[in-house]
């Protein structure tokens, strides 16, 4: 038998910003009981693993406050907003975070980030047939830009340098597409 729904007996918005809301919530339990649930949402996001040829990825690094690094690579991710589809934020992303856009996209996942008390779905894509094409990036984006044979960045998803679950799920799949085990 599937478990039972909970039901949400009040919401309270505790905090909100441009990326993000934090609200809490009196759950009822399936027993009866209740339970405070602290939810967070950031709504709908993008990654592309853009590849410049068969075998090269672009790879970007920035800052990342909440860890302190700025040695990790991932593959460009971004916000959606609410009126673009997915397809359409990806390529956005790409010519802010790149200076490209992609002739093509392969979608290969949409996921929950966090199955637990984050409201976000990832949607991720492989990007082909890439042209110049820019855009500015966001006011608080700084990035330093490079492109990496594929087989060294998934020895580095494998090694656990790269750490951003976009981009290890991203490059994962696409291992799993060409065939490498």
């Amino acid at each position: 038998m599937a478990p039972q729904p909970w039901k949400t007996r009040s919401s309270q918005p505790i905090y909100e910003n441009k990326w993000m809301r934090l609200r809490e919530d009196i759950a009822e339990l399936p027993d009866g009981r209740t339970t405070i649930y602290g939810v967070v949402t950031f709504g709908e996001c993008v990654g592309v693993l853009p590849f410049v040829d068969d075998d090269s990825v672009v790879l970007i690094r920035q800052y990342r406050y909440v860890f302190g690094e700025n040695h990790r690579w991932e593959m460009p991710t971004g916000g959606k907003t609410p009126h673009e589809s997915p397809e359409a934020a990806a390529l956005r992303e790409l010519q802010e975070e790149i200076g490209y856009t992609a002739g093509r996209l392969q979608w290969v996942s949409s996921y929950y980030t966090s199955k637990s008390i984050c409201d976000e779905t990832a949607h991720l894509f492989l990007g082909y047939d890439l042209t110049p094409s820019a855009l500015p990036p966001d006011e608080t984006e700084f990035f330093e830009v490079a492109i990496f044979p594929f087989a060294k960045v998934l020895e580095m998803v494998s090694r656990s340098e790269i750490r951003d679950s976009m981009t290890v799920i991203a490059v994962l799949h696409a291992a799993r597409l060409r065939g490498w085990r």
